[in-house]
């Protein structure tokens, strides 16, 4: 029995190394949903529409944007085996991304998170100094939250102060060095976890208990209750305060600082993108809306500079 074209199409595209979790999920929804609706053939606008807008949990035009961005890659693909494909081709519901400005975290309200974290039930396990080590890391190097979790004992080098965040977004690793304050954490983090875990270098750096990495919902579903122990209201467009919003933050701290050092600003956020694991320095400039409206405008400043130098070369 041969695959179903979106069943295809996912296999190609995770051999070259795309995980494709979520848009997956949503793209073998739209298959059941063509399926069940009797469609054959190729793609049609009018299939396409029924589920942006049938299916959707929001009836939104900017929900039905993305969903209709979710299916947009398949359809360039079904497009170059069978031309009679149809797919809406203008943005017929306005914007897909719409950024909200984040939670800037000052520095009491993340050391309230990391108290709250030694808080942390059962008392004397391992449970509180994980969760204090992955939040503390995290604000520290700006690592994303599943990169801290897939850190292997291998990956982390506490006497070269340098470790490995392996295939992470975009299919890339980076080395990450960090501060002797990090190191020192890690270092008192590892004198602990030996006795629940064997080291080994393809060993799991972060365990619980159980000696297994908790998983990342269960660690999204626990910072929900550190930030309302510590009290923490968010600030940003988000109802509540996320464990993302310690990445934009340290983005935003350390260009605050270089700005304070009078540093070369556009040197350092190219080398900070690199720093972070972003595709497009562009990317970094926009963790800029986070942070007070005078370092907003620099990097606007800078924007408007390289527009119009490229306007009169081109």
């Amino acid at each position: 029995m041969s695959a179903s074209p979106s069943d295809a199409y996912l296999a190609e595209r995770r051999c070259l190394g795309f995980e494709l979790g979520a848009p997956g999920a949503q793209l073998r929804s739209f298959a059941r949903f063509a399926h069940l609706s009797g469609h054959v053939g190729p793609l049609t606008t009018e299939i396409v529409l029924a589920w942006v807008k049938g299916a959707a949990r929001n009836a939104t035009p900017a929900s039905w944007a993305r969903r209709l961005n979710v299916l947009r890659p398949f359809a360039g693909h079904e497009m170059r085996l069978d031309p009679a494909t149809e797919f809406p081709q203008t943005a017929i519901f306005g914007r897909v991304y719409q950024r909200l400005t984040p939670h800037i975290y000052t520095g009491d309200e993340i050391t309230a998170l990391l108290d709250a974290a030694r808080r942390l039930q059962p008392t004397g396990s391992i449970r509180p100094m994980t969760y204090e080590t992955v939040l503390g890391l995290i604000a520290a190097t700006g690592l994303r939250v599943s990169e801290a979790l897939k850190l292997r004992c291998g990956d982390v080098n506490t006497t070269g102060r340098c470790l490995t965040a392996r295939m992470t977004k975009f299919t890339k690793s980076r080395h990450v060095p960090f501060h002797a304050s990090v190191a020192a954490a890690l270092d008192r983090y590892l004198a602990v976890r030996i006795r629940y875990a064997p080291f080994a270098p393809d060993a799991p750096f972060f365990v619980g208990a159980s000696g297994r990495t908790p998983s990342k919902r269960q660690v999204h579903w626990t910072f929900q209750q550190l930030r309302r122990d510590a009290g923490i209201v968010a600030r940003g467009a988000y109802d509540e305060v996320r464990i993302h919003d310690l990445r934009h933050t340290f983005i935003c701290r350390r260009v605050q600082r270089w700005q304070a050092d009078g540093a070369a600003i556009d040197n350092a956020i190219a080398a900070l993108a690199t720093y972070v694991g972003h595709a497009k320095v562009s990317d970094t400039y926009w963790y800029l809306t986070g942070i007070p409206d005078h370092l907003m405008a620099v990097a606007c400043s800078r924007f408007e500079a390289l527009a119009l130098e490229d306007c009169c070369h081109g």
